[in-house]
C-alpha cells in the first residue's frame, strides 16, 4: 500500500509529490494528460512564451526612439507557436526527469476515486493511505447563444493558432481577458474586449486597474465595461458579437470570438458526489489541512476555493502534505503575489486599498511613479506606479505595481508582506541605482513623506 496517490500533474499535484518524497512517503502520481497540467501545457508558460513575442514587436515598434531602424519586419504566428511548443515540451521533459530522480511512480491515465484509499486508473486499482486531489480547473463556456459557432475559442485554441486574427473579440476583461488582448494587440489584431462588470480586473486595486484602462486605450484596444453579451452570430465569413452596454446595444465584428470569461474546477469521473465529498459551486470545501469532508481525501489548487493560480496550488501542495507529515505550516493567503502580463504589467501582493477600507483597517498610502525613475526613463518605459499600503502601526500590508517588469519587482513586495515587515524596515534597506527597485523604495519612503524624488505635498 502506498502513503499517497496525488491525482493531477499540474503544478499543485507534482510539487506536492516532490515535497513527499522528500518527506520519506510512497507516492503515486496520476495524470491522465501532460505533466504540468493547464499552466504549463495550456497557460502560463505558452502565454509567457507569446508575451516574449509581443514584448520583442512592441520594442521594434518604437525603434526610432532608440535611433534605430529595422525594414520589413514580419510576425509570424505559426513560428512563435513552434517556439511555444518547444518551450513546452523542455519544461515537461524536465518534469518528468525530476519525478523519476525522486522516484515518484507515475501512473497515466483516468483517474475514480471508488472509496477512501482506493482509486481505479483505466481498469487498475491502487491502494493508499491518503488521496490528495489536484485536478486543476478548465475554461468556463458561459450560456450565450452563439458560443459553439466556428470561430469561436478560449484560450486552449487561442494557443493553436497559425495565424493572426485581423480582428478579434475579447468576451471578459479578467487577467485572462487583458492579457491576449494586449498580446494580439502588438501582433496586430484590431482588438475589443466586453467586460460584463463595472470594471476590468476583478477585485484588484481600483487605482490600478482605472490606469491599466487608459494604457489600453492609449495602445488604442477598445474596452467596454458593464456590456453584457447577449449574443454571436455568423455573418458570412464575419462573427458579430451583440452586447448591452451602458449607452445601448453595442456591436462589433471578428474574425475570432475570445471566451475569456473564467475558469471552472475540473472534478469530473472523480465520483465526487457518490463519496459524498462536501462541495459548493463546484469547489471542493476543505479543512487547514486540505481534508475534504471524506476522512483521508484532500484537496488543493483550482478545486477548491482561494485563487486560482499556480503558484497557489504549488503552495497548497507543499502545505498539505507537510501537515499530512505532521508539520505546523499554513498559507499566508494574504501574501499571494499575483501577475498580470500585460502592456504595462500589473503585479499586486497583499491587500488592496478597497480591501483595507472594507476590513476597517486605518492606512496610509504612498505612491511613486515610473516617470521619476531614471532606469525607466532610460529603458524607454515610464508608463506606471508603485503604490505601497501600510497600516497604522506602519506595517506593510499591500504592494500595487504597473509599470515595467512588475512582476519581478513584487518579488521583494511579497517579502516584505509575508514577513509583516514596517516601514522604517525598508527604508533602510540601501537599493542599488539606478534601477526600477528604487520605485518601490521610494513609494515605501512616500508613506512618511519622505520620498526623496518626489514633489512635497502640500
Amino acid at each position: 500500500m502506498k502513503d499517497l496517490i496525488i491525482i493531477g500533474g499540474g503544478p499543485g499535484g507534482y510539487v506536492a509529490a516532490i515535497r513527499a518524497r522528500q518527506l520519506g512517503m510512497d507516492v503515486v502520481l496520476v495524470e491522465k494528460d501532460a505533466l504540468g497540467g493547464t499552466c504549463l501545457n495550456r497557460g502560463c508558460i505558452p502565454t509567457k512564451a507569446y508575451f516574449q513575442n509581443a514584448t520583442v514587436l512592441q520594442t521594434l515598434a518604437k525603434l526610432s526612439e532608440y535611433n534605430a531602424k529595422a525594414e520589413n519586419i514580419s510576425f509570424d504566428l505559426s513560428g512563435a507557436r513552434e517556439r511555444k511548443n518547444r518551450i513546452v515540451a523542455k519544461l515537461v521533459s524536465g518534469i518528468r526527469d525530476l519525478l523519476k530522480g525522486y522516484r515518484v511512480e507515475v501512473v497515466k491515465g483516468e483517474a475514480s476515486i471508488v472509496e477512501p484509499g482506493r482509486v481505479l486508473v483505466d481498469g487498475e486499482e491502487i491502494a493508499a493511505r491518503r488521496i490528495l486531489i489536484a485536478t486543476g480547473s478548465e475554461p468556463a463556456v458561459p450560456p450565450i447563444p452563439g458560443v459553439d459557432l466556428p470561430g469561436v475559442i478560449t484560450s486552449d485554441e487561442l494557443l493553436e493558432l497559425d495565424a493572426v486574427p485581423q480582428r478579434l473579440s475579447v468576451i471578459g476583461g479578467g487577467v485572462i481577458g487583458i492579457e491576449f488582448a494586449c498580446i494580439f494587440n502588438a501582433f496586430g489584431s484590431r482588438v475589443m474586449v466586453l467586460e460584463s462588470m463595472p470594471d476590468l480586473l476583478g477585485a484588484m486595486d481600483r487605482e490600478i486597474v482605472r490606469r491599466m484602462g487608459v494604457y489600453l486605450k492609449k495602445q488604442k484596444i477598445e474596452v467596454h465595461t458593464q456590456a453584457g453579451v447577449e449574443r454571436i452570430e455568423r455573418q458570412g465569413s464575419t462573427l458579430k458579437v451583440v452586447a448591452r452596454g451602458k449607452k445601448g446595444t453595442i456591436e462589433c465584428n471578428a474574425d475570432i470570438v475570445l471566451l475569456a470569461t473564467g475558469r471552472k474546477p475540473f472534478t469530473r469521473g472523480l465520483g465526487l458526489e457518490r463519496l459524498g465529498i462536501s462541495c459548493e459551486r463546484g469547489f471542493i470545501n476543505v479543512d487547514e489541512n486540505y481534508e475534504t469532508s471524506v476522512p483521508g481525501i484532500y484537496a488543493i489548487g483550482d478545486v477548491i476555493k482561494g485563487p486560482m493560480l499556480a503558484h497557489v496550488a504549488s503552495e497548497e501542495g507543499i502545505v498539505a502534505v507537510e501537515r499530512m507529515a505532521g508539520l505546523d505550516r499554513r498559507v499566508d493567503y494574504d501574501a499571494i503575489p499575483s501577475c498580470v502580463f500585460s502592456f504595462p504589467e500589473i503585479a499586486t501582493v497583499g491587500l488592496s486599498q478597497e480591501e483595507a477600507q472594507s476590513r476597517g483597517i486605518d492606512f496610509k498610502v504612498g505612491k511613486f511613479l515610473f516617470a521619476a525613475n531614471g532606469k525607466a526613463l532610460a529603458m524607454g518605459e515610464t508608463d506606471g506606479m508603485v503604490k505601497v499600503i501600510a497600516d497604522a502601526g506602519d506595517t506593510v500590508i499591500g504592494v500595487h505595481i504597473i509599470g515595467p517588469h512588475a512582476s519581478d519587482l513584487i518579488q521583494e513586495a511579497s517579502v516584505i508582506v509575508k514577513n509583516k515587515l514596517k516601514v522604517s524596515d525598508v527604508i533602510g534597506t540601501v537599493h542599488p541605482h539606478p534601477t526600477l527597485g528604487e520605485a518601490f523604495l521610494e513609494a515605501v519612503m512616500d508613506v512618511k513623506g519622505r520620498s526623496l524624488h518626489s514633489l512635497p505635498k502640500v
